[in-house]
């Protein structure tokens, strides 16, 4: 099984929308998501989500299933140290996340003090939860950090989401602390990120990440990906320092 990952344009939050930018990134995405051999897409119930959507599935001459858990990944408030009025789980300074260990460990990181306050792990076992009744639908059920393929198949399974979310259920996949995604990854808007099964053994599958954050329609575009997500490379170029 395929598991395709994609974050929306490059949003414009106050209308839950897609800036001029962004409406060019869904129009680059959409011949590479309609070129897909697709089971099923999905797609977040956010408009910056389904207007990123809409391009690809009108040329494949398809619909997305919306699915609410698939919206972005809020808890809040999340009073990190460097921003008590934040909503979001990531975006945290290095010193602040790496000054608590716990944070970088599967099985430790929703104890820290911000994450029980805002109720954090409860979340993502709702939304994780749900991803895997749908996986298991799809014929892949989750026992304890593996999956038992009891239908294996070769199907591809399209989300149309966010960055908070899809770190959310990719560390699922991966069993890893969400913190290592969120913190250490980049997926740019209209990127693509691609996992796939692999059986080494019969009935034991696993999930493991192909492409993170591609933007190659882009790059052939000649269109350069938009800032959002990431911070400034070297200190006081003016984008994004804190």
């Amino acid at each position: 099984m395929k598991l395709v990952f994609v974050r929306h344009g490059d949003p414009n939050y106050a209308i839950d929308g897609l800036t001029e930018a962004g409406q060019q990134e869904a129009a680059l995405l959409a011949p590479r998501i309609a070129a897909m051999d697709v089971k099923e897409f999905y797609v977040s119930p956010l408009g910056r989500a389904k207007k990123t959507a809409a391009p690809g599935l009108a040329l494949a001459g398809r619909e997305a299933v919306e699915c609410e858990w698939l919206r972005e990944f809020y808890c809040g408030p999340i009073a990190r140290p460097d921003n008590p009025a934040s909503n979001c789980c990531w975006d945290w300074l290095p010193a602040d996340y790496y000054a608590d260990s716990r944070l970088l460990d599967v099985n430790h990181w929703f104890e820290n003090e911000v994450m029980q306050k805002a109720h954090v792990k409860e979340e993502y076992d709702r939304v994780t939860g749900e991803f895997d009744k749908l996986l298991a639908a799809h014929g892949y059920v989750r026992e304890e950090y593996i999956y038992r393929p009891v239908k294996p198949n070769e199907d591809t399974l399209v989300f149309i989401s966010h960055f908070g979310v899809s770190s959310v259920l990719i560390s699922h996949l991966l069993n890893c602390s969400p913190m290592l995604i969120w913190q250490g990854m980049v997926a740019p808007p209209a990127s693509i990120t691609t996992l796939a099964t692999e059986e080494r053994r019969p009935g034991i599958a696993s999930f493991r990440i192909n492409a993170f954050g591609d933007t190659a329609h882009l790059y052939a575009a000649g269109v350069a990906p938009a800032f959002a997500a990431r911070f400034c490379e070297t200190y006081g170029n003016g984008d994004r320092e804190d």
